[in-house]
């Protein structure tokens, strides 16, 4: 984890104006520097490796060049600018996010999202990330990944790469690349230039962990053999679960997902993991696909149920009895499937309360409002400085365990 340098707070005034912020919105002349203070890690008890599979995907009318809502809040048919009785914009989601519908590269959501996560017990985040080519939206995604991983290390938080092959035939298509082999040698040396080596970069077995969604398009061995010539850093490479096979040794081992019924996950601890160098588990909360609502497709024909966190208390069950290393939460913002772990409309934070109690934080406080009120206050009071400021020390407050510190910073802003 980079080091952050405590700066030193000049004055006598200035040091009582941290102590004890203004609650004017009135900027002063010279609005005080927050003290800065290094990430510190949460305690816990469970040593499992807890990760979040995040997706970075989502764009509002207010980010886009185009001025539109990005796909994954409208599928085919849904307008959030239509905004209900309720106050709720129309989404193509079953769920509704707390802080209602964003764009993923907005440093307030991040700052809302990492934050959470941190005080949940989660370690790191595994991000669905599609490559580096100007294809689509993969463009977005990829600066929105980047705006993600800059505030990472602030947080305190690790992270990792899930590779999507499957859209290396979009890119070819295109005319950005000529083979699928060489758009993935890309793809991949940039994460190896831009991602391996940060400190707070995943590793497992001492190596960068690489996971990939399949694989769905590079499906033999030879493949990402061609593929992985080309890295310095061989990196622990998971495929989803019963596709190793496809990357052959190139292959470190599975990751579990979510399909049908529990059932799928108890023959991986059963019957799979026994016999991979690495596996990771995976829990969820449940799964209810909005395809077919959204015009986006057909249905996936299956649903998992949340049962009011039911769902989610016997996948993390399952997970704690199977002894896992590595546990890969599915998902923090998957509206579109229902997946979400995010804090909802309709589910509150009892999913992050179930994740906190299962990797046994110690600090019991009860700390998610007090972190969506920041959010709140960045919004409110986004062009003025001095209260920035301040909230800028809550932030910091907040990534070094000092939440009553936190708080009261945000209780004194009006």
């Amino acid at each position: 984890m980079k080091r952050y340098i405590t700066s030193l707070v000049f004055g006598l005034m200035s040091i009582a104006m941290v102590a004890g912020c203004s609650s004017d919105d009135k900027g002063s002349d010279k609005p005080v520097e927050p003290e800065k203070t290094n990430p510190v890690a949460i305690e816990k008890t469970n040593s499992t490796k807890i990760y979040m599979h995040y997706m970075p995907w989502f764009e509002t009318n207010e980010s886009s060049a185009d001025k539109k809502w990005g796909y994954h809040w409208t599928m085919a048919n849904k307008n959030p600018n239509n905004v209900g009785a309720n106050g709720r914009r129309e989404i193509a989601s079953y769920y509704y996010p707390l802080i209602g519908p964003y764009h993923s590269g907005d440093k307030n959501v991040i700052e809302n999202h990492l934050l959470l996560m941190k005080y949940s017990g989660i370690d790191g985040i595994l991000i669905d990330w599609y490559g580096t080519y100007d294809v689509n939206d993969y463009g977005m995604i990829k600066e929105n990944t980047d705006q993600l991983i800059e505030m990472l290390d602030k947080v305190g938080l690790e992270y990792a790469i899930v590779y999507e092959d499957r859209f290396l035939t979009n890119v070819v298509n295109a005319g950005k690349a000529i083979s699928v082999t060489g758009a993935a040698k890309t793809d991949l040396a940039y994460v190896e230039k831009n991602y391996f080596f940060d400190a707070n970069y995943i590793k497992i077995n001492g190596k960068p962990l690489l996971m990939n969604f399949g694989p769905i398009v590079l499906q033999t061995p030879a493949e990402w053999t061609n593929v992985f010539n080309t890295l310095t850093a061989k990196p622990t490479f998971l495929t989803l679960w019963d596709h190793s096979s496809m990357a052959g040794e190139n292959a470190s081992g599975e990751y579990a997902w979510v399909y049908k019924d529990n059932s799928y996950l108890t023959n991986f601890y059963t019957n799979t993991k026994p016999k991979l160098s690495v596996a990771m588990g995976s829990a969820y909360p449940g799964f209810k696909d909005f395809y077919a609502a959204g015009g986006g497709g057909a249905a996936i024909g299956w649903t998992i149920e949340h049962n009011n966190g039911v769902t989610l208390d016997e996948t993390l069950t399952l997970a704690k009895n199977a002894n896992v290393n590595y546990l890969q939460l599915i998902t923090w913002n998957d509206f579109g499937e229902g997946t979400m772990i995010e804090p909802t409309v309709e589910f509150g934070y009892s999913f992050i309360e179930k994740i906190k109690t299962f990797a046994g934080v110690k600090n019991t406080e009860s700390v998610f409002p007090d972190i969506s009120k920041l959010y709140d206050l960045r919004v409110q009071k986004k062009g003025n400085v001095e209260i920035q400021k301040k909230l800028d020390q809550a932030f910091n407050y907040f990534v070094s365990m000092q939440p009553a510190k936190a708080k009261q910073v945000i209780s004194e802003i009006k």
